[in-house]
Parts: C-alpha cells; sequence; structure tokens
C-alpha cells in the first residue's frame, strides 16, 4: 500500500504536528520504521515537484504540512488580514523573557521589564503559548512559567536550541553600529535583559504569531 495519499489526508486534517509515533496509533498495521521510510519518501517527492506548492517541515518535535519558501510572498497577501492580529510588543518582549529564562516567575520578568505583566501572562496563557510549570520553592511559593508545544509550532522551531544565542544578537548589533557611524549606541543590548526586549522585535519580523 503506498501511504503517500494517506499522509498528505492526515496531515491536511490536522493543525498540529503529527509525529511518527501517533501515526502509527493511526495506522496500527505499519511499524514505526515504515511509516518513517514513508514519511522521508513523501517529503522528498513534495521536494522534487515543482508543480505542487507543498512541503513537510520539522517543527516541535513532530512534523506538519506547509508552503513552499517560495510562495511566501503570495502566501503572505492571502493572509495578510489575519497578520495584523498579532501580540502586542509587550507581550512578544514578555514571551521572549520566558523563553529565555524559563522556568520564570511573574516577579522575577517584573523585575526584568520594570512594570506589571499580569495582562501579558493572561494573554500568553490564553494562546496556549506558555504554561504554569509548578511552584518556586520560595516564601509565597509563586507559580513558575514556561513556553509550550504551541510556541514551537508558531514560530517553525523544532525545539529552543534553535532561538538566537544573546550574545550572538548583541554582537550583530554592534557589527551594525561599526558600520554607521549615525547609529544609536543606547540600542545595542549591552545586557541579557536588553538583549531579550531585542529577541522579541527579531520574533515579530520572523514570525507574527496569529490569533486562534
Amino acid at each position: 500500500m503506498n501511504l503517500g495519499p494517506i499522509l498528505e489526508a492526515l496531515f491536511f486534517a490536522t493543525d498540529e504536528p503529527l509525529t511518527v509515533k501517533r501515526i502509527a496509533e493511526v495506522l496500527p498495521e505499519k511499524s514505526p520504521e515504515q511509516i518513517g521510510e514513508a514519511m522521508e519518501e513523501w517529503r522528498k517527492s513534495l521536494d522534487e515537484d515543482d508543480s505542487r506548492g507543498l512541503q513537510v517541515v520539522e517543527v516541535a518535535g513532530g512534523y506538519l504540512l506547509g508552503t513552499k519558501h517560495e510562495l511566501a510572498e503570495q502566501v503572505d497577501k492571502l493572509l495578510e488580514r489575519r497578520k495584523k492580529r498579532t501580540l502586542s510588543q509587550a507581550a512578544l518582549e514578555t514571551l521572549a523573557i520566558i523563553a529565555y529564562r524559563q522556568p520564570v516567575t511573574r516577579a522575577e520578568i517584573e523585575a526584568i521589564r520594570g512594570v506589571n505583566i499580569d495582562s501579558m501572562v493572561h494573554t500568553l496563557l490564553q494562546r496556549r503559548l506558555i504554561k504554569i510549570s509548578g511552584r518556586k520553592d520560595v516564601p509565597g511559593q509563586p507559580f513558575m512559567y514556561r513556553v509550550t508545544k504551541q510556541f514551537l509550532n508558531h514560530f517553525g522551531l523544532r525545539d529552543l536550541g534553535e532561538l538566537p544565542k544573546i550574545d550572538e544578537i548583541s554582537q550583530a548589533l554592534a557589527e551594525v553600529e561599526g558600520e554607521d557611524e549615525e547609529y544609536d549606541s543606547a540600542t545595542i543590548p549591552v545586557s541579557p535583559e536588553e538583549a531579550e526586549a531585542e529577541i522579541a522585535n527579531q520574533t515579530v519580523s520572523e514570525g507574527s504569531i496569529e490569533e486562534d
């Protein structure tokens, strides 16, 4: 049996990353090895077929069916209205801090941002981009937060290891300053906290989070 059409139907029917293990649960007559081989064959056929606009991408520990990179301009035009419904800059900065410092408490985030973050945390929890991961063993036992698989899925990351390093961002910005005499040096991150804010800006340009 050719698993290609079956795999295509399964991936078309879901917006959540699928793993080989999950597919094996749907197709118990096939072994994980057989499914893995069929996946690679199907991915290759999509990549090599210029008449197809789809590709299989690896995100959040699984796979998703997505559009090919060279068609991004046309897809962006179609989704332009949805892209306008993004998280605020404040929410993105809060999300960046959680991603880099997790697990982290609300008070620790507020100490970095210098403002109350109640509404941002509520929004991020509502959109399933962060979750409560337990309580910190300190007086008051505040909740600790970390990002979710939904976060990885939205930004097209396999894991948190693909996040840009703070030092790399600081160095890149410093190089830009050296090339442009009019560049305002006050915008160069000189601490992890300032770098995290810059990362939030990068996140906006590389992958906006849409409303569910």
